[in-house]
């Protein structure tokens, strides 16, 4: 039984949601023969001030490179 579990910042759609969970459900029962009713997808949303990287939480480093 494979688990995926996605973390992302938070915005994304319901729709796009949708797309992730059967592109990358599709992906493992194409690429590792994987059923699909087997396969459950995670995707926890972050907050982006939960989330850092380069040094900065990501709501401060999206402010500082937003003109470039």
């Amino acid at each position: 039984m494979p688990v995926i579990n996605l973390q992302i910042t938070r915005g994304a759609t319901p729709e796009q949601k949708a797309e992730i969970i059967s592109d990358f459900t599709a992906t493992l029962a194409r690429v590792l023969g994987k059923k699909t009713e087997h396969t459950h997808i995670i995707i926890q949303e972050v907050e982006e001030q939960d989330w850092g990287f380069a040094g900065l939480p990501t709501d401060a480093w999206r402010r500082a490179n937003a003109g470039g």
